[in-house]
């Protein structure tokens, strides 16, 4: 399907557009958190992804290790996140959010859905089931390029990521 010059017809800017409105939706109802929306994510990234390394965890939010390092600092120095030696390599720390996190975790992903709602209004399930298969599609596609093996994918709109749940 061919892009138009109209930006509301281009999938990577309203990709991009959504993406940038609902983050700051979300830092609105967010405004009491006490965190910036930088430190909020990766307290969120560690969260899911405990034991996590410094390095990887800067490559997921696709920012700088120094930048990183500040991050977690600054979680670190809040209660929020504690850094370990990892067993298997002296000279690097693993992440990990502490207890303290819990209910502070536990209203990010309330203020998620609330925003997540907000962007949703007036959109059927149906509509909404379409919207996630589709962007499912997309990441599996992208995925795979960036591994360098472009498979066949199905042919339908589940993603293969769904194929096999």
């Amino acid at each position: 399907m061919p892009q138009s010059n109209d930006p509301k017809q281009n999938i990577g800017f309203l990709m991009k557009d959504v993406t940038r409105l609902m983050r700051r939706n979300f830092m609105r109802h967010a405004d009491d958190f006490g965190l910036t929306q930088a430190q909020i994510q990766a307290l969120v990234y560690v969260a899911r992804n405990e034991g996590v390394r410094q390095v990887a965890l800067a490559e997921m939010l696709e920012i700088q290790p120094i930048t990183t390092a500040r991050l977690i600092d600054k979680l670190v120095e809040e209660g929020l996140a504690e850094r370990r030696a990892d067993p298997d390599d002296r000279r690097a720390f693993q992440l990990f959010a502490t207890d303290a996190a819990t209910p502070l975790l536990e209203r990010v992903y309330e203020v998620a859905a609330a925003a997540r709602e907000d962007a949703m209004a007036g959109i059927t399930p149906d509509m909404q089931q379409m919207l996630i298969s589709v962007l499912g599609r997309m990441h599996d596609n992208l995925t795979a390029v960036e591994q360098g093996s472009k498979t066949d994918a199905p042919t339908n709109s589940q993603p293969a990521s769904q194929k096999n749940a």
